[in-house]
């Protein structure tokens, strides 16, 4: 676990080896849950903003994702989201999980 705890991506060399990881921190089926929800919520709202021009809605993308998501790390998952220290794959695996999920090889 120790390198991978210590922050930054330092701990990975790539995002195929992050991926484990982020799954394996994903367990609890209501956290995944929660986790898409929010994902979909947050490009849903990213898709209406910038349909409707009213960007001014784009500052609840981010809120949108991460309070659904962190409500699973903290009273689900019970353990610290990947986006304190890996923040750019910890996306990259929301939306993959959210895609897995959403076509049956994750199960929901």
């Amino acid at each position: 676990m120790g390198d991978h705890q210590q922050g930054g991506a330092a701990g990975f060399a790539s995002f195929r080896e992050f991926y484990p990881f982020y799954l394996g921190e994903h367990k609890n089926r209501t956290s995944r849950r929660l986790h898409v929800t929010g994902t979909l919520l947050a490009l849903t709202l990213a898709a209406a903003a910038l349909a409707s021009g009213r960007l001014a809605l784009l500052w609840a993308v981010p809120l949108a994702g991460y309070a659904f998501a962190w409500v699973g790390h903290f009273f689900f998952e019970r353990n610290r989201p990947a986006t304190f220290t890996h923040p750019l794959y910890s996306l990259r695996g929301d939306f993959r999980m959210a895609y897995e999920v959403l076509t049956g090889r994750i199960r929901w």
